[in-house]
């Protein structure tokens, strides 16, 4: 363990996923207290934090999609742990829709996809902000994707929701500086179970055509927001790309 971030408090919104775990670990091997969220499992959220190094850390849900079960999370963590020093939003959802089927893309799968990508973002951030600004040091962490600027993903309206997560994140760098940074990590592809139907033949086929010859892993994300609380902290409102050279393709 380091001690980097020593005193700080990280929430953790998408705690049980993939790449909401791996960065959980991270952040608690670096001194942070970790409140780990899921999205209705207390107990998985608990099998995480039972697994992180150091102690104090905690288990909670909320409906990220309800802003109100944001507040009363906001609230919780302020009762709990009298602080919020960093927020790292890695939840998120999505349906492969090939481009061209514009009928399989219907007005509620579209109305799904923003309001779990990029509207809860927004809501968290908003129940947060509060609590950031008195840390004097916010700072904020979005998990979006190349798919923002590559076009290419898993349907054109995720891809459009993360284009609108990192206009996001550079409205807001702007707006709540100097107290709140906002950063996003953009991944390209990463080993988890995010996207259904995908396997280890569609990850091969990937690896294959990536300049550095692999997709990538959760902790390689995890690595990059790890970073951004602990060096890069002359940055904000910019997204760094974390894909191996994928958008190079």
């Amino acid at each position: 363990m380091s001690n980097h971030l020593e005193g700080k408090v990280a929430v953790v919104l998408g705690g049980t996923g993939g790449i909401g775990v791996a960065t959980a670990t991270r952040l608690a091997n670096a001194g942070a207290t970790v409140v780990v969220t899921g999205q209705s499992d207390v107990a998985k959220a608990q099998l995480v934090v039972d697994s992180l190094p150091g102690s104090g850390h905690v288990a909670t849900v909320a409906a990220i999609t309800d802003s109100t079960s944001l507040v009363e999370l906001a609230s919780r963590v302020k009762a709990q742990l009298g602080r919020t020093d960093i927020l790292v939003n890695t939840a998120g959802f999505t349906k492969p829709v090939k481009h061209g089927d514009l009928d399989a893309l219907t007005d509620e799968l579209i109305d799904e996809i923003m309001k779990v990508n990029w509207r809860a973002q927004f809501a968290a951030i908003r129940a947060f902000r509060h609590l950031l600004d008195e840390s004097g040091d916010g700072l904020v962490v979005n998990v979006s994707s190349i798919s923002a600027s590559t076009g290419v993903g898993s349907n054109i309206a995720y891809c459009a929701a993360k284009a609108g997560l990192d206009v996001m994140a550079a409205s807001l760098a702007r707006a709540l500086a100097p107290r709140i940074r906002v950063l996003n990590v953009s991944p390209g592809v990463v080993d988890t179970s995010f996207v259904p139907g995908r396997g280890a033949d569609f990850n091969d086929k990937v690896a294959a055509t990536t300049p550095l010859g692999r997709i990538g892993t959760p902790d390689d994300i995890a690595a990059a927001i790890e970073a951004c609380a602990t060096h890069l902290t002359f940055s904000t409102g910019v997204t760094i790309v974390v894909d191996g050279g994928r958008r190079l393709n």
